[in-house]
């Protein structure tokens, strides 16, 4: 992904260590973007603190069996049936085997739309240790990351563990405070009972920072529950994968990183894969930086100027009508298949919590209280969930 700077009509990325000039027949002109400009499209913005010390294997592991039911919540929601631009970021916090400097804190990712990206980082997360700081890992998250400034993006900060909310030099209170200046909302999510959570200040940190309080049982394992759906959206999603058409230096490399994700997801469960399989028929799944269709759809490649020899063996030899048509087809054929994605999807989902009313059951576990808690600002916010 690349980090654009705008300087008296130039653009610049960063890229490999240093700045480099966009060539002008790759740019986007501001005025292509649309009459509310790009600075003006709302944005849900979401951080993940999750506590990494050695007791939280189980809250990690429920993070990523629910990291995409999260994200197909996110693309439901629509401010003046508008899609707003989805970002998330990850930290972890509480490992030994971070520095003691920086309060045993990590930005694993910044706010981002590269969602192969978040997946890949999470899957990589490993517990050690460790002395928790919430109001430090707040405070960090707090000022380190680009929050939007426009007054109707949803801002949230999720923070997940289970040692008292005090500890730490940094005042939570404090941090809290500086957060909801900010607009953004703190949310926090004891990994015990309800006891310990309200005496560790848990509870009361979710009060200052005007959010919601949630005890669950991090040890718990997700609840799946197979469909008559589940198969086809298997399929659905391998004849999806064919669609990509990578390209640039790095495209052969992130189309793998899909494939390796896809995997992941499917060592998790059956159903986190058909979770992911469904969020990659959403708008917020968008690869335009190595994906040709994408790049196309987004003007942020002009198939004329595009080193062919970075392209799919079979695409090399094409005349750039013949790669136009092919690019025109893929995208059709993607529409198509994220279309019957999504439809099916929907009775997945109905199938999900018919069953679950029937056995009387309900999700209680990481990716539940997330679910809710945007929900409720959503509502607040002046957002609607559209249905898929």
């Amino acid at each position: 992904m690349k980090t654009l700077l705008f300087a008296l009509g130039t653009v610049f990325f960063f890229s490999g260590g240093q700045f480099l000039q966009e060539p002008k027949e790759n740019r986007i002109e501001l005025n292509e973007i649309g009459d509310e400009g790009i600075l003006a499209q709302e944005k849900i913005q979401v951080a993940l603190l999750l506590d990494t010390s050695s007791s939280m294997d189980g809250l990690i592991d429920q993070a990523k069996s629910r990291l995409w039911n999260i994200v197909n919540t996110l693309t439901t929601l629509r401010y003046d049936g508008k899609k707003p631009e989805i970002e998330i970021s990850l930290y972890e916090y509480g490992n030994d085997g971070l520095s003691a400097d920086g309060g045993y804190i990590r930005q694993v990712t910044p706010l981002t739309s590269d969602l192969d990206l978040l997946s890949e980082k999470l899957f990589a997360l490993r517990t050690n240790g460790g002395s928790e700081y919430c109001g430090q890992v707040i405070q960090t998250s707090t000022n380190e990351l680009k929050w939007d400034n426009n007054k109707n993006s949803m801002k949230l900060i999720y923070i997940a563990g289970n040692e008292p909310f005090t500890q730490g030099q940094v005042n939570y209170v404090e941090a809290i405070s500086d957060a909801v200046k900010k607009g953004i909302y703190v949310n926090t999510i004891h990994c015990g009972d309800d006891y310990s959570g309200q005496s560790g200040m848990w509870k009361d940190g979710a009060d200052k920072g005007k959010g919601e309080y949630f005890f669950i049982d991090h040890n718990q394992k997700v609840i799946y529950i197979p469909t008559p759906y589940d198969v086809r959206i298997d399929e659905c999603n391998t004849r999806l994968n064919n669609t990509y058409i990578y390209y640039g230096a790095q495209g052969g490399k992130m189309k793998a990183r899909q494939e390796t994700q896809d995997m992941m997801a499917a060592e998790m469960s059956e159903g986190n894969k058909i979770t992911r399989a469904a969020a990659k028929a959403n708008y917020g799944y968008s690869n335009a930086g190595w994906d040709l269709v994408d790049a196309v759809e987004m003007k942020e490649a002009d198939l004329s100027k595009i080193d062919k020899s970075t392209l799919p063996e079979k695409y090399r030899k094409m005349s750039d009508a013949q790669l136009k048509a092919e690019v025109e087809k893929m995208s059709n054929e993607r529409n198509k298949i994220q279309k019957e994605i999504l439809e099916l999807n929907t009775e997945r989902e109905k199938f999900i919590q018919n069953e679950l009313a029937n056995r009387g059951e309900t999700d209680t576990d990481l990716g539940a209280a997330i679910t809710k808690a945007v929900l409720k600002f959503a509502n607040e916010k002046g957002y609607k969930q559209e249905k898929q």
